[in-house]
């Protein structure tokens, strides 16, 4: 899902928030007001969530 994830991110139709906080990172992909991924980095894991059917958000303008 990384490179599903980037794709999503890098998309202009959607913004993203970033909240660090000491050693864990969360990315927060949003479509309008629709949290639709996000991405958990904590030391060395790195685990990705989309919602259900997050598909149609890859090409969504």
């Amino acid at each position: 899902m990384k490179t599903e994830f980037e794709n999503l991110q890098q998309n202009d139709a959607h913004s993203y928030a970033v909240d660090t906080n000491s050693d864990k990172q969360v990315l927060k992909i949003y479509c309008g007001e629709v949290l639709i991924a996000k991405k958990i980095k904590q030391k060395k894991s790195i685990r990705y969530f989309g919602v259900r059917d997050y598909q149609k958000y890859l090409h969504s303008v």
